[in-house]
């Protein structure tokens, strides 16, 4: 193993991890929806906060699993126009793709860029979700949540632009 790819290794055993971490957020989910319905209907006692754990979960499950969907070329896109032009364009269609990863590298960036000081300001505020005496939760875990995956699908694209420009796909 060459000393270039050790980043890019790490890159992908991190993306990796993330894409468990949301799977694992998603089969918690699904138990504590389980037993909030068990609980509703055979006892009358809902669980307390199912509402606020969803709503915070959904939004960092997708920033978890987004960056190795994009790893293993799975993000969702139309690929008609791409693979014609690939197979009567190749010069044009390599461009079209790497404009789509340093759009995507942009886009991400600016969402890290503005996601930031709303993750400092739920921890030094200590902002949570729910209601006092009944439920709550702090909010900066999934927003944490949320900045990893985002930094994790940055350095994916970003990845994915050094492979191209290796490869002389674009001249």
């Amino acid at each position: 193993m060459s000393v270039a790819s050790l980043p890019l290794r790490a890159l992908n055993i991190a993306t990796q991890g993330a894409n468990i971490l949301g799977t694992l957020l998603i089969v918690g989910l699904v138990v504590i929806i389980c037993t909030d319905v068990l609980g509703r209907n055979l006892f009358d006692a809902p669980l307390s906060g199912v509402p606020e754990m969803i709503s915070l979960s959904i939004v960092a499950i997708v920033f978890l699993q987004v960056p190795q969907a994009l790893r293993a070329g799975r993000l969702t896109r139309s690929d008609g126009l791409i693979d014609s032009l690939h197979r009567s364009r190749p010069r044009l269609a390599s461009g079209m793709e790497l404009l789509f990863d340093l759009l995507g590298c942009l886009v991400v960036s600016a969402i890290i860029y503005a996601h930031w000081p709303i993750l400092i300001k739920s921890i030094t505020r200590n902002e949570f979700v729910g209601a006092v005496g009944n439920f709550t939760m702090p909010t900066w875990p999934a927003k944490l949540m949320i900045l990893i995956g985002a930094t994790l699908l940055a350095l994916q694209f970003i990845a994915r632009i050094i492979q191209r420009l290796k490869k002389g796909h674009i001249q």
